[in-house]
């Protein structure tokens, strides 16, 4: 008996046809009959593309899976492998679009009441677009639910259309010829399962290959064969990434390593670094401490700023180290993100990964010359940069400062607030008394460069002088003598003539008188010695001169 079938395609063949037109033809009015019923095939790998694995089920032509399916189940496929598939359909290229589930055609409604019953996954093919949903041939005219398809909007809805899809019967009225299906439970049901496999699967440590599901500013989901992971904008690069979408696109494919697995919460941890060299396990034999670098600002903080030698190799540049010339107090005011500087490396902690890097190094150090240029004894000049309790600063160059104590500014009179007599900004002249190099500090006087009668009178006297003063205290061994007006002296008292009390009598006292008198009776050796205790506080009396010193402008004399 001739199959009509065959027949149709002989006749059209004689009607000089193409004969693969007719095989096509009529693969296609057999492909219900022959795998697609459910039943498992067993087929063998002939090939392997980027893309694909080709897949010889005895049919005349291959069937076809693709890679990914292999490569996120972390499965190796090679020409040669055996596989067990069912047959879901054709492709507009021809092939047997194959599934490694068992899926089930209904042929007829008694094939449509088991699968009801057992609740069965089966295929059917979306034939259009209707009010609520889409109509589905399952054997039978079927309708789905717009909700239960799967489909996010009309358009994708309309891309089902001619699709074959897995569903299963939730409604199935017999006499009313009324079936419902429904997709989405059944992709959800294949999801879950699919999660649960590949999360049992995996282990921290793993690599794999995954696709960028979606981004957000902490950072991005990878999809790694059915199951999500965080990509953490931390663990993307070794270099600072200020968002993923910079280096990160939907769809991306990349290679990632799990780096951790909550069993509890079922959440994956991921890393793309991770798989890199650390640029940290290059530094020792690359850097060294004095050397100049360049680099860029990456961010501020409240003590400091970093600044990247390189991707993932950062240093810090601490506010004490950003300047010379003035105290900084927000990084900001010197750096700004992402500029380029140049920079001197202070010290390097590669167990620590951590670099000390100094801004100020790199413009030249002010004090280097400064005992040279500010000599002590010499006369600076110079504007007041800042006002204190105790004195003020001045200001003798870029980053150098001198200190004026209140107690140097004036010889005319006792300064208590240096805001008395300064100001912020005026320039005044001072004279260096010390410098100290290491501690980087200058002291200053400005009373020392203004004239006094203490200056004149040790002008105009020698040491082995004789002069007349005024004992203005006593105390034991030691006085304190008026030899002028604002001229006062030390005495040490080793030997006393003869004690001339002045009465307290009014009117002048004639000092050169009273001179020549002691004078006289020194010489006449007359003078009896007197007690130290006959010695007091008032008394004039004549003084012999030990000790004139310029610079400290301090005088010593001893009683005569």
């Amino acid at each position: 008996m001739s199959n009509p079938d065959v027949s149709a395609a002989e006749s059209t063949f004689e009607n000089n046809e193409s004969f693969d037109k007719i095989l096509s033809q009529y693969e296609q009015s057999h492909s219900h009959r022959v795998g697609e019923d459910g039943r498992q095939l067993e087929g063998t790998v002939i090939a392997v593309s980027a893309e694909s694995v080709f897949v010889d089920i005895g049919f005349k032509t291959e069937g076809i899976l693709p890679l990914t399916l292999f490569q996120n189940a972390n499965e190796t496929v090679e020409v040669g492998t055996k596989l067990l598939v069912t047959v879901k359909g054709r492709n507009e290229e021809g092939y047997y679009e194959l599934s490694r589930q068992r899926v089930e055609r209904p042929k007829d409604w008694t094939s449509l009441e088991k699968a009801f019953a057992e609740k069965a996954i089966i295929v059917g093919t979306v034939t259009g677009v209707v009010k609520g949903g889409l109509t589905v041939d399952v054997g039978s005219r079927a309708f789905m639910p717009g909700s239960r398809s799967g489909a996010r909007d009309a358009g994708e809805m309309e891309k089902l259309v001619g699709q074959e899809i897995t569903c299963r019967i939730i409604k199935l009225d017999v006499a009313e010829e009324d079936v419902v299906v429904d997709h989405r439970s059944v992709a959800e049901e294949e999801e879950r399962s699919t999660k649960e496999r590949r999360f049992a699967e995996i282990k921290e440590g793993d690599t794999a290959l995954g696709t960028v599901r979606s981004l957000a500013d902490y950072g991005a989901f990878v999809d790694i064969g059915g199951v999500d992971g965080l990509l953490h904008i931390s663990d993307i690069a070794w270099g600072r990434v200020n968002k993923p979408a910079d280096v990160l696109s939907a769809g991306q494919q990349v290679e990632v390593k799990v780096l951790k697995i909550d069993a509890a919460t079922k959440k994956i941890s991921l890393g793309m670094k991770q798989l890199l060299p650390h640029p940290w396990d290059a530094v020792e034999g690359k850097y060294r401490a004095g050397e100049r670098v360049r680099g860029v600002v990456t961010r501020a903080t409240d003590f400091g700023a970093f600044v990247e030698l390189e991707t993932g190799v950062e240093g810090m540049v601490h506010l004490s180290e950003m300047s010379w010339a003035k105290k900084v107090h927000k990084p900001s005011d010197m750096l700004k993100p992402g500029e380029t500087v140049e920079v001197m490396i202070l010290g390097i902690n590669v167990a620590e990964r951590r670099m000390s890097l100094g801004l100020k190094q790199t413009l030249g150090d002010p004090w280097a010359e400064a005992q040279e240029k500010f000599a002590v004894g010499s006369t600076v000049e110079g504007p007041v940069v800042s006002l204190t309790k105790f004195g003020t600063f001045v200001q003798l160059a870029e980053g150098v400062e001198g200190m004026i104590h209140v107690s140097e500014i004036s010889a005319e009179k006792r300064v208590e607030r240096p805001q008395d007599v300064l100001r912020v900004g005026q320039v005044v002249k001072a004279k260096v008394l010390d410098i100290d190099k290491e501690k980087r500090q200058i002291k200053l006087s400005m009373k020392q460069l203004v004239p006094t009668g203490l200056d004149e009178y040790i002008a105009e006297h020698k040491q082995g002088d004789v002069v007349t003063g005024r004992l203005i205290e006593v105390s034991g061994d030691n006085a304190m003598v008026e030899l002028g007006e604002g001229i006062r002296s030390k005495c040490r008292i080793v030997a006393t003539a003869a004690k001339e009390e002045q009465p307290a009598a009014a009117g002048q006292v004639d000092l050169s008188a009273f001179s020549s008198m002691l004078k006289e009776r020194w010489k006449s050796g007359s003078a009896s010695t007197v007690k130290t205790d006959e010695i007091r506080a008032g008394q004039i009396r004549s003084f012999k001169i030990t000790k004139l010193d310029q610079d400290a402008k301090t005088i010593e004399v001893q009683l005569v």
